[in-house]
């Protein structure tokens, strides 16, 4: 599996939109997950004289931050298509990019982003209504199952509940070396977006936050509790979750709540988008049979490999766990068309799921 190529779900609608449309289109997704590749492989099928940049360049920031339409105009003369690699590091980027989309309506354009609440912020208020949006996630089991029969994905679903899905991780067949990997991701990069692009005051805490979050997936996430035995006020933490939200690292589920008193839905659950990022974060890449917490880990891989379903496929659903004061519960419960779908999460032998 070393070389196993996998093919992304949203290449086929980028490369409807480039074709059928003119407006900027955005890929956002954490670092490392395969956003330059994805962009490559589109560029590639175009097959249009394309201008890559590299926004860590210098001379790259320094033109398409210029407000300067005819000397971005020079920049990109000759070129069909621009692509702009980690456009998050160019300031005003938002702005620019509709000084030159104004002047040069047919210029395709299409940049990544690991960092969406900075990205966003530059881009949506300047460019609204010029941009397709999508969202690049770890590698979804839906992809797996177009290159791999059920017998191999069976196989290889313990893999994907200990070393999570990250692309590099999913292609490598060595243990030790995907310990490497993800030590390396969660380190390098895992924090860099919250620390670099925010204000962070107390750097060192968002790893303990982190660590206290990898332990109480699968339950309700107390604000105060985290709070007290972090030292930081509750304001701060539920900022800090904020922020690793929009960075791609946890998600959360909130409590289904039709305003009937038995209901409980004052605390949300967080999940992790990867586990290998989770287990990597408590240092735990043990297996299964010697784990106490598959269930939880069960638990996660369902949901988060169902919201990158309704992602790439464009299901809009809204998304809840389900409890009352007597103690029942329903680990998952879907809002679509009118409808209610409910799911109750069990593990057992290698998957039992329903």
């Amino acid at each position: 599996m070393s070389k196993l190529k996998i093919h992304r779900i949203i290449e086929e609608q980028i490369i409807e939109r480039l074709n059928g449309s003119n407006k900027i289109v955005i890929i956002y997704g954490p670092r490392q997950v395969g956003k330059t590749t994805l962009a490559e492989v589109i560029l590639a099928n175009l097959d249009l004289k394309t201008l890559s940049v590299n926004a860590d360049q210098q001379k790259y920031i320094d033109v398409l931050s210029s407000r300067d339409f005819d000397r971005m105009n020079a920049f990109v003369s000759g070129y069909d298509i621009l692509f702009i690699d980690e456009a998050q590091r160019i300031p005003e980027i938002g702005l620019n990019l509709k000084i030159l989309k104004e002047g040069l309506p047919n210029l395709k354009i299409i940049v990544t982003g690991s960092s969406s609440f900075d990205l966003a912020n530059k881009i949506r208020e300047p460019l609204t209504g010029r941009t397709w949006s999508y969202t690049l996630y770890p590698i979804a089991f839906c992809e797996l199952k177009n290159k791999l029969n059920n017998f191999e994905l069976s196989n290889r679903l313990e893999e994907r509940l200990v070393f999570g899905s990250y692309p590099e991780v999913v292609t490598t067949i060595n243990r030790e070396e995907r310990e490497d990997l993800l030590e390396e991701i969660t380190k390098s990069y895992l924090y860099k977006d919250v620390l670099d692009l925010a204000n962070i005051k107390y750097p060192n805490k968002i790893k303990d936050l982190l660590k206290l979050l990898a332990f109480q997936i699968g339950s309700e996430v107390s604000i105060s509790e985290l709070s007290n035995a972090l030292d930081i006020n509750s304001e701060t933490i539920a900022n800090y979750i904020d922020l690793l939200e929009k960075s791609f690292v946890v998600f959360r589920l909130s409590g289904f709540n039709r305003n009937l008193r038995k209901e409980v839905s004052k605390m949300d659950k967080i999940f992790f988008w990867d586990l290998g990022i989770r287990n990597a974060i408590i240092d735990n890449f043990k297996p299964l049979k010697d784990r106490n917490d598959i269930g939880q880990l069960w638990e996660n891989f369902l949901i988060v490999e169902r919201s990158k379903y309704l992602a790439y496929n464009k299901i809009h659903a809204s998304q809840y766990f389900w409890r009352v004061y007597t103690g029942a519960e329903i680990d998952y419960v879907e809002e679509r068309e009118g409808q209610l779908r409910a799911y109750e999460f069990k593990y057992k032998n290698q998957k039992n799921g329903r």
